[in-house]
């Protein structure tokens, strides 16, 4: 992934966010490497405890007001000392169309700090960049498997190479369910735990099915069979049964598999002869909705296993 920095930020989104450079433009190869955003606020204090200098950094009125109370030289000794004691700030950014005071202007420069301001208000302003931020910032990954949304759950398919992957994914895509990618899938890391989940560009919406080749699932069977990107909720590891393996029969483990930190539900599907895997897969998209709304049918039925032992070893007595 291409690292961002002030300068892409600028090319990409100055113009819908109404940015302009204003001073230290040396310093526009600055990197971003934060999804956040942070305000200036106590740090214009001397509060120096905790400040996380790596994100972009927003002036809005709040910032202003304060700085207006000090004379122009405590301003610039304020200001100062902030740059001083935190080199790392990738730019500043001023809303509302503030005007800076010419301190905060000679020192940006001095220190090829890049100040930028923006007409927005501040929320606005957050709530813009911070979409764009989380898709330019935020940790992915490229992961080998098939992605489908079924029943409205994104549905990671994995296992070993001829698995039968995209065969189950084409019986789904059948049967009405969505695919995302096949192969190659991109994953980004969304608010610190949501998976969002996307093909490459160059092969999205195709297939590789072994004695087809490539295919267009678009093509063949409409728009209404694929998604550019959908959130990943369920992992899906199919493996071939082998005699003597042990495999959950009842549902009570819960297993899981870590992406970019994320522990994801996982369910594991031995793969053998006469097996409707497309139907397995359904079947465990929809188990892992009733999970999410706090319904867990191996819980239930043993819990009313052990009540209703209880209760015979009472009657016995």
């Amino acid at each position: 992934m291409e690292k961002l920095n002030v300068e892409r930020l600028l090319k990409e989104t100055g113009d819908i966010l109404s940015m302009k450079v204003l001073a230290g433009s040396k310093g526009l190869h600055r990197r971003i490497d934060s999804p956040d955003v942070s305000r200036l606020g106590l740090t214009l204090a001397g509060h120096f405890a905790y400040f996380p200098a790596e994100r972009l950094q927003l002036f809005g009125m709040t910032e202003q007001t304060y700085l207006e109370t000090l004379s122009a030289s405590k301003r610039e000794t304020t200001l100062r000392q902030l740059f001083s004691a935190f080199p790392q700030i990738p730019c500043i950014v001023i809303t509302r169309n503030i005007e800076p005071f010419a301190e905060m202007m000679k020192l940006c420069e001095e220190n090829s700090l890049p100040l930028i301001r923006t007409s927005l208000k501040t929320a606005k302003f957050i709530t813009e960049i911070s979409l764009y931020l989380e898709n330019k910032v935020s940790a992915d990954t490229a992961i080998h498997g098939v992605l489908v949304d079924v029943y409205g759950i994104g549905t990671l398919i994995m296992g070993e190479s001829g698995i039968g992957k995209s065969e189950c994914a084409l019986e789904l895509v059948k049967r009405g369910h969505m695919l995302v990618a096949d192969d190659v899938l991109d994953i980004r890391l969304h608010s610190g735990s949501i998976l969002i989940g996307a093909g490459n560009d160059l092969i999205r919406h195709h297939m590789e099915v072994r004695g087809l080749g490539i295919i267009d699932i678009r093509a063949i069977f409409g728009t209404g069979s694929v998604l550019d990107s959908t959130r990943i909720e369920l992992v899906v590891k199919l493996e071939e049964w082998t005699s003597g393996s042990e495999y959950d029969r009842v549902g009570m483990e819960e297993k899981t598999m870590n992406i970019l930190g994320v522990e994801m539900p996982q369910v594991i599907i031995p793969v053998m002869p006469g097996r409707n895997l497309a139907v397995l897969v359904e079947v465990a998209s929809l188990n892992q909705r009733l999970k999410q709304k706090g319904h867990y049918t191996a819980r239930e039925l043993n819990k009313k296993l052990i009540e209703k032992m209880a209760s015979g070893q009472k009657d016995e007595k």
